[in-house]
């Protein structure tokens, strides 16, 4: 259960404020839902609180789960030889962005960097890799009460 006030993270948007928790009636039933406003894009989102775990709704991360993220940027990775299409590969990283599991977004992030340091990416792959450390920056400097460009500049450094 979340409280007005608390931060959440909501999958694939972000974190977000609980900013009401309101009772909407719907064909004659009634639900309660979180009224969530994401910090990054001011977007208002309607989160019914029975489903709001199974929807990937969560907290943000602790100090143990940042470590471990930035141990996992910073881990070496072979490059695996690219052999499926642009288009698989961005389904299988929106597919984990989706999830809304901190530690799939950073290994998106990683393994966009690692590609970027073999090529250039193409136009939707800087899209997707901007996307995946906005989540991660925005996250952590919220979790930790950090300043963004801070983080920014540590999470550059932990994968450059």
């Amino acid at each position: 259960m979340y409280k007005i006030g608390e931060m959440a993270v909501y999958p694939a948007q972000g974190v977000g404020i609980v900013e009401s928790i309101e009772a909407k009636d719907f064909g004659g039933e009634t639900h309660d839902f979180y009224i969530l406003r994401i910090v990054d894009t001011d977007t208002t989102i309607m989160v019914p609180t029975k489903n709001a775990h199974n929807v990937g709704l969560r907290r943000l991360v602790g100090d143990d789960e940042i470590r471990d993220v930035f141990s996992l940027l910073g881990k070496p990775l072979e490059i695996r030889p690219v052999l499926t299409s642009w288009s698989r590969r961005q389904r299988e990283y929106q597919d984990k962005i989706k999830t809304g599991d901190i530690f799939g977004v950073a290994e998106v992030l990683r393994e966009l960097c690692l590609i970027r340091g073999a090529k250039e990416l193409s136009y939707g792959e800087k899209k997707v890799l901007e996307h995946a450390r906005r989540l991660l920056v925005k996250e952590i400097a919220l979790s930790q009460g950090s300043a963004e460009d801070l983080v920014a500049a540590r999470v550059d450094g932990t994968y450059m």
